[in-house]
């Protein structure tokens, strides 16, 4: 069998899964196979230099190669979104405002309990909006709070920082953007 170039095999997975794939996953699968060009000597720099490379090939096109939390992976540029979704003859979920404070409460004050997102955001917080969160597995109970009670803590999840495109929770827009002033003003306290 002739051995792949490194370049075609990083490609390849990463298309391939159509999901994020870690550096550390591709080192596993290219050393378990073990048929790449230049053999496994050094194959985290070169892993990440092909990265790089396929990142710099993306400048211009519709598709970018992006890290978030889980790994690298293929993605459309925003821009082309709409075309998407009406070839999958889909609409985009669209959640209420009451969602997204909820949502934002949660990613810039983790962990939180409800009676927490409740008092930011100064109106009782519906069950229906923490389900929603937790179906789409943005958030997950990360623990209990210790007073009376034992309220359960809210955090945001990797599925959260993928699906927005985020590396950590570092990369957060700043609040100031993106709520409301009564919001800001409760989260900046």
């Amino acid at each position: 069998m002739n051995k792949l170039p490194l370049a075609s095999v990083v490609e390849a997975m990463l298309i391939g899964t159509g999901e994020a794939v870690s550096l550390d996953q591709m080192r596993r699968a290219i050393v378990d196979v073990g048929e790449v060009e230049g053999g496994v000597a050094k194959l985290n720099e070169r892993i990440a230099q092909v990265i790089g490379e396929l990142q710099a090939a993306c400048d211009g096109r519709p598709v970018e190669l992006k890290e978030t939390a889980a790994g690298f992976r293929y993605v459309t540029r925003t821009d082309y979104a709409p075309f998407i979704s009406s070839l999958k003859g889909q609409k985009p979920p669209t959640y209420s405002r009451a969602t997204l404070e909820t949502l934002a409460v949660i990613a810039w004050r983790q962990p939180v309990t409800r009676g927490d997102i409740e008092q930011i955001r100064g109106v009782r917080l519906s069950s229906s909006i923490l389900r929603a969160l937790l179906d789409r597995d943005w958030i997950r109970v990360s623990g209990h709070k210790e007073t009376p009670g034992r309220p359960a803590l809210y955090a945001t999840t990797r599925a959260f920082l993928d699906n927005f495109g985020l590396k950590s929770l570092d990369d957060l827009p700043d609040a100031d953007e993106l709520l409301t002033d009564r919001v800001q003003e409760a989260l900046l306290e």
